[in-house]
């Protein structure tokens, strides 16, 4: 983290009157909700939809309401703090494209210096809170997701090679382990199933992103997969990763002893993923206007209820 100290020295002197005013007169409700946006709390929802379920299945049922609250506490903090950094590293970039033009740091709602500062935080606060209320291994699972989203991601990976999102997305695993761990103070087979499930869900995911914001990545020199190969091997792409997460899925009936629930819905939710992921690449092959978006937020709606069945299978006798 060598590199993010000498950018917050850097920012120390970086810093307009001008903005420090116009700042100061905002409402305050402003300057939370910029912030708020700071976090990226879609994602963050995302993430924590995949921390509650794991500690249900860990627990075998309800963990103790004080349990859950801390973890999420500390999950959404440290998984705040890492976007928080993402945000600050990436205004440049952010700046030249549609998506992310009006990030709170590119529209000067909240200084550089002021994001990082906060990025600390709530870093800082997140390790300490989860080693106060949970255990070492939470803590240090909290800490590695923040490093590896933020150095091997954002500083690394990103805007050097078409492969950053599938070992940068790692980062986004990490809240399984950190359920499970708050739950056991260990790391088990199930967890690292699930693991592996978000690793490869990820790209499958993302990429039909990177089509629709092919433009934007491109201006912006970021050599996403959409930007870097055409719709045709995207889709192609986005195929297999979509039944690798269905097969990955799968395994985890045998091993953690899932029942009904889970069992069915990892077979229809997941076949209903991989349809959405063929008709992307039969619409791309034929010459067709791709419709990426369709797949990006049917991942989503997916991932969601994977984990719901997740949560809801150890609490119903079937």
């Amino acid at each position: 983290m060598e590199g993010l100290s000498v950018l917050c020295a850097e920012e120390a002197i970086d810093i307009s009157t001008m903005s420090e005013a116009t700042t100061a007169r905002r409402p305050i409700g402003s300057v939370i909700k910029a912030y708020v946006a700071l976090t990226k709390p879609r994602v963050l929802e995302l993430l924590l939809v995949s921390t509650v379920p794991v500690m249900f299945l860990a627990h075998g049922g309800i963990p103790h309401p004080f349990l859950i609250i801390a973890t999420v506490i500390g999950g959404a903090t440290s998984a705040g703090s890492a976007a928080s950094f993402n945000m600050y590293l990436d205004r440049d970039m952010d700046a030249h494209m549609k998506r992310t033009v009006n990030r709170p740091i590119v529209t000067g709602e909240v200084s550089p210096r002021a994001a990082l500062i906060f990025s600390w935080v709530l870093a800082v606060f997140s390790t300490v809170w989860l080693l106060a209320t949970t255990n070492l291994l939470t803590a240090a699972l909290s800490v590695s997701a923040i490093f590896f989203y933020v150095v091997i991601y954002t500083m690394i990976l990103k805007r050097r090679t078409e492969q950053n999102i599938i070992w940068g997305g790692i980062a986004g695993c990490f809240p399984v382990l950190i359920g499970w761990s708050a739950v056991t103070n260990a790391i088990a087979w199930p967890a690292i199933i699930l693991f592996v499930l978000i690793f490869l869900w990820t790209p499958a995911h993302y990429w039909p992103l990177s089509m629709k914001y092919r433009d934007d990545y491109s201006g912006a020199d970021v050599p996403m997969l959409g930007v870097t190969r055409n719709a045709p091997q995207v889709g192609l792409q986005v195929i297999l990763y979509a039944w690798a997460t269905l097969a990955c899925s799968l395994l985890l009936i045998p091993v953690a002893d899932m029942g009904l629930v889970y069992s069915v819905s990892a077979v229809v939710f997941g076949g209903w993923f991989v349809y959405e992921s063929h008709r992307l690449y039969s619409q791309a092959v034929r010459g067709e206007n791709p419709r990426p978006m369709r797949v990006f937020h049917a991942s989503i709606v997916y991932l969601t209820l994977i984990f719901l069945a997740v949560a809801a299978d150890p609490l119903l006798p079937f």
